[in-house]
Order: C-alpha cells, then structure tokens, then sequence
C-alpha cells in the first residue's frame, strides 16, 4: 500500500475499487511508459496475473476522477483499464477523459481521442467548447463547432452549449455579438448561428453570462434590451435578474421582482424562492423569509438544502443560533441532509471551541466529510483565539479522512503558530509545505529565526 499516494488514501476510504488502484500503481512502478492511445478497436487480452476485478463505467469513472489533477496518471491509467483488463470505454469515460486533457490544454490529445472514439455525443463536444472557452481560445471553440457536421452534431443544441461556454467562462462579449451583434448577420456568421431562432434561451445565457461577471450595470441594459427585442421572460428570466438585484445589493428589487411574477402567474421553482428566501430576509428580516419558506411549501414547492442553508444563515447571521441548530434537526428528519455548507453557516458563528468541536464530531458522524475550506475556517478561528489544542485536533482529524494540507491550511497553522510563538514548530511546516511545492507566506519572524541561527 505504500505505492498509493495521498489521492487514492481518500480513494481508497471510500471504498471505490482499491485493489484496482493498487494493481494499477503496482504496474505502473514496474514500467514508467509515457502517455498513449491504444489501439481502441483491438484491446489486449486481460492479464490472467491480475486478480479479476468486475470493471463498469462507474468505476472507471470514479477512478479517473481520483485523477483530475494528474492528466498523465489519468492517460495511463485509462489505457491500462483497456490493455490489461480488456475494457472497452464507452462514451462516457471517453467523455471523461477529454475533460482531463482539455483541463490541461493538452487539445492535440484530446481530438486524436475524439477521433478514435466509436460514437460521440453533444456531451463531447459540451466538454471541448468548456475547456476552450476556459482556456480563453474562443475561436478555436467557434472552429469546433463548426466542424461537427462530420459527426452529424451541428445542430441546435451544440450551437447553445457553445454559447453557455462562452458565457460561463465570461466570454460574453463574444457570445452577444456571436448571437445578436452585427457580425451575427455577416457571410462568415451564417455557418456558424445556421437558422437558430435567438430566443429566450440565448438571451438567459447571456444574461447569466454579465451576472457571472458581475458587470451590474450590462445586467441592467441587457434586462432592458430583452423588452425592446420583444423576448418573452420566462422563470429563469427572472430568476437570474433577482439574483443580479440580490448579489448588487438591492435585495428590495428583488423582492419587487418576485411581486411582478406573482402578478404574471408566473409559477416559482425552488431556484427562484431561494432567491427570495435570501433577498427578502436581507432587506425584510429572517422571520419573513422564514414565513416565505411555509408559504413555499404549502404551494407545493418542496424546499432544498439550499433553502434550508439560506435560512440557517440568516438565523446565525442574527445571533439566533439556538434556532440554527433546530433547523440543523429538521433537515435531517425531511430528508433533506445538511451538507458542508450547512455546517460552515453554524461553526462561522459558534464562539466556544468545545463547542465548535462537538459540531465538527456530529457533522463527520452524520456521513458529511469536511472539506479544506472547513479545516483553514476552524484552524484560523481557533487560531486568533490563542487556542493550539484544538487546532491539532482539527488537524489530526484532517489527516485521518485522508486529507492533504494546501497552502490555505499551511498557512492558517503556521499563523497561529507564529502568533502563540512557536517559531521553530512553524518553521518545520513552513519547511514542509516548501517542499511540496506549496507557497509559503513570507513571515519576518522565521526570517529572522532563521538568520539567529
């Protein structure tokens, strides 16, 4: 087992295939082979070595995204699943392994992937227009899509999964006019916007697209520009346009917003009541918004966990922890489990450090596991406490789920190292987060501990 990295300790808690991760590692130190595609159409027989292991998509693709970070890894490991084992990949964990290579730039990789693929799907192309509109390459996306009549894919949908990309990777400039700029109308555009009708659809893209951004005052234009191009508003319309008035500090407008869909007999989802829930209570205070969740319900919308969280919030956010931590118990009896975030609401409040542990205890017994943002919160809040012991605590437990520190952890120790005086314990994780290639904070007091010596 001391072939696995920190990666698959995590992999392997959670019980996801481990005697296949350890046979692939195994093999793997026997031969270091650079990178490459087998060939698809005849795989090897499988190696009657190995132990037989029952290999699905599933699998495979919980395996390969133990890999994320790692495109090389990945590679290998995917022809290895195929060589060794004789699985044929299927759309999926081609799909998958695309996303890796893209997310790394490594496109020449992931067409040559592509192109032996039995069958693609919009979802393939989806990832390619994401990782180049996230690599900031808009026109080789636009190229993309307009090569897809090769494989019978030039249609509608990937013509709006293209636009979303561009929107989602805040390319909206060049969604707009993609869509509905002068250009659109050009010779060269024809081929490209074919006979799409720029409908609501578009229209919430690129809405979304200046929220994201947070170019408030474009949000405003274009909610505008959506009435004089005689676009009909739709619920995400206004969802995202709440949102937008919420997130700029107008919760007021938002509650407004919601009033004018009432008028419309527009029906609410979840999404949208969320919105509300946050604005309302923000400008109109927790109890309303708490009131806005029962009439939610009674209209038969069923609340989420996101719901839940905005209350638990606003709850904590008003000193109302008491009350926090009933909804923290009712969640749990509707069935609608607490996540992490549920629990960061509460620990962002809580002033006792037993306290603060009994919580993080319920919160790993209850099936929610911490994640890095929860340990640097609690290291950092204990921390400017002056209080070490439950630092180590929370650090132990961190490295028990199968954790690794980055620097945000690091730091956070090391600060409250500094700050109680510790300077040579901090210099020794200082020197170990160094060398693992993680970016230390430039600290005067190890400086000058360091010329002392």
């Amino acid at each position: 087992m001391h072939l696995l990295n920190h990666r698959f300790r995590h992999f392997i808690v959670t019980n996801i295939k481990p005697s296949l991760i350890l046979q692939f590692h195994t093999s793997q130190s026997k031969t270091t082979t650079k990178p490459s595609f087998p060939n698809h159409q005849t795989p090897k027989t499988p190696n009657p070595d190995h132990e037989q292991l029952t290999l699905n998509q599933s699998t495979i693709l919980e395996t390969l995204s133990c890999y994320n970070n790692d495109w090389k890894r990945a590679m290998d490991f995917f022809n290895w699943v195929e060589s060794e084992h004789g699985f044929i990949h299927t759309t999926e964990t081609y799909n998958h392994m695309i996303d890796i290579l893209g997310k790394f730039f490594e496109f020449d990789l992931a067409r040559q992937l592509i192109d032996e693929m039995p069958e693609r799907d919009h979802t393939t192309f989806r990832v390619m227009f994401k990782r180049y509109a996230s690599a900031h390459l808009v026109q080789e996306a636009i190229d993309c899509y307009n090569k897809l009549g090769e494989f019978s894919l030039k249609d509608e949908t990937s013509f709006l999964n293209l636009v979303d990309a561009l929107c989602e990777y805040k390319h909206v400039i060049e969604a707009e006019e993609l869509c509905l700029g002068k250009e659109s109308k050009d010779e060269k555009f024809k081929d490209v916007i074919g006979s799409f009708e720029m409908g609501t659809k578009v229209y919430n893209m690129i809405l979304r697209g200046w929220f994201k951004m947070r170019w408030w005052g474009k949000c405003r234009e274009f909610w505008e520009q959506m009435d004089k191009d005689g676009v009909c508003k739709d619920l995400y319309s206004y969802s995202i346009y709440m949102d937008v008035q919420s997130k700029s500090g107008k919760p007021w407008k938002a509650v407004k917003l919601y009033k004018e869909m009432k008028k419309k007999g527009i029906k609410l989802d979840v999404v949208a009541y969320n919105t509300v829930i946050q604005a309302i209570g923000v400008s109109e205070g927790v109890d309303v918004a708490v009131n806005l969740g029962r009439e939610m319900v009674e209209l038969g919308c069923e609340p989420n966990v996101v719901t839940y969280n905005i209350i638990v919030k606003l709850l904590c956010e008003n000193g109302r922890v008491r009350e926090a931590y009933k909804v923290l118990d009712k969640m749990s009896k509707r069935r609608c489990a607490p996540n992490v975030i549920t629990y960061h609401c509460i620990f962002r409040c809580l002033e006792k450090p037993n306290e603060i542990l009994a919580l993080l205890d319920r919160m790993i017994d209850s099936g929610v596991s911490p994640n890095l943002d929860t340990y640097v919160m609690l290291i950092r809040k204990f921390g400017r406490w002056g209080f070490l012991r439950p630092v180590f605590i929370v650090w132990k437990k961190m490295e028990d789920h199968g954790l690794s520190p980055n620097e945000f952890v690091y730091n956070a120790l090391i600060d409250a190292l500094v700050e109680k005086g510790m300077i040579d314990m901090a210099r020794k994780y200082d020197e170990e987060m160094l060398a693992k290639g993680l970016s230390a904070k430039l600290r005067p007091e190890l400086v000058k501990g360091e010329c002392d010596d």
